[in-house]
């Protein structure tokens, strides 16, 4: 499954940068497969239980791997290599050794500047691009403290490294979301922290934006949400955090009117780095108390999923 997720992310759903490389270089990988190097994963052994070859794998997955061949890198069959990252982080990191997995994988690159910097590539690429389905903040975070802490990197090549450290460290799941401030269109404000429900889903939405569309009729189609919604248990709050206040009211009728509609006034939620916006639409599920439980996803099943697991604890 992994696989099938990594080779979709690959060829379809990755960034600009993802998508010339999976395209533009198609028929120079034609001519070139036989040049280039590709990576080998440990094999379990045949006789252990799928639980047991799981975490067997976790820890010596990476052990044919020579950390120090840095020529390896520049021959590598670097698609090749971002698959194995995702298997990897897919099949045998669970929650529960996140930092301990990633800490030692990315200690191991740690051994040199180059594979350190190839492997921070690999990294961005599977768990921090917005385009990936498996970007992940909580084995993300573990990889940039290690990069961090390595000595690798000067000042100026540590800051967009601390930065996305800080971002990432925003609204952790299972942990108390940032509060703000937000403005309906009728000039009046409150706080997300004062919305009272069970649960409250932050839908962070740009006006026109064909994927907020999509996930916004995600949430219309649902019965079991649009009950929740009637009975009060559940309350949406929309939230525009630009500032093209024209475009925002122009698409104002389009949300349904149990909904709060509003829009971030100042811009505070950017201008204090709040929240993560490089990737809209982004949704927040919280409960009762604002701890999140889905962190910046879109995928409406797994909300519903994580509130019927919750009602039924």
């Amino acid at each position: 499954m992994a696989l099938a997720v990594a080779s979709a992310f690959l060829y379809g759903c990755g960034g600009n940068g993802s998508r010339s490389a999976a395209n533009g270089d198609t028929a120079a990988r034609s001519g070139e497969a036989s040049s280039q190097r590709l990576f080998v994963p440990a094999l379990a052994p045949a006789m252990m239980s799928p639980e047991q070859q799981a975490a067997y794998l976790n820890e010596h997955y990476w052990d044919k791997f020579d950390f120090a061949d840095t020529l390896f890198i520049r021959e590598a069959d670097t698609l090749q290599m971002i698959t194995a990252l995702a298997v990897y982080t897919q099949r045998y990191v669970p929650d529960s050794l996140a930092v301990e997995s990633m800490s030692r994988l990315f200690g191991k690159a740690s051994s040199s500047k180059p594979m350190l910097e190839y492997f921070m590539m690999l990294a961005e690429t599977v768990l921090h691009d917005p385009n990936s389905p498996m970007r992940n903040d909580e084995l993300y975070i573990p990889v940039l403290e290690t990069a961090l802490a390595s000595g690798l990197f000067d000042k100026y090549e540590r800051m967009p490294y601390e930065y996305d450290l800080n971002m990432a460290r925003q609204n952790r799941v299972g942990r108390k979301a940032n509060d703000f401030r937000y403005t309906l269109a009728s000039g009046e404000a409150g706080r997300m922290y004062d919305i009272a429900a069970d649960y409250l889903l932050v839908f962070i939405s740009n006006p026109g934006c064909p994927m907020c569309r999509d996930v916004r009729e995600q949430i219309e189609a649902s019965p079991m949400l649009n009950e929740l919604i009637e009975r009060g248990t559940l309350k949406v709050l929309v939230i525009y955090p630009d500032e093209d206040m024209t475009a925002w009211r122009e698409h104002l009728k389009e949300y349904p009117p149990s909904w709060i509609n509003a829009y971030d006034y100042g811009c505070a939620i950017t201008k204090e780095r709040l929240y993560d916006l490089r990737a809209i639409p982004s949704l927040y599920l919280l409960d009762s108390q604002k701890r999140v439980m889905a962190k910046d996803c879109v995928d409406v099943a797994y909300i519903e999923h994580l509130i019927s697991s919750a009602e039924t604890a």
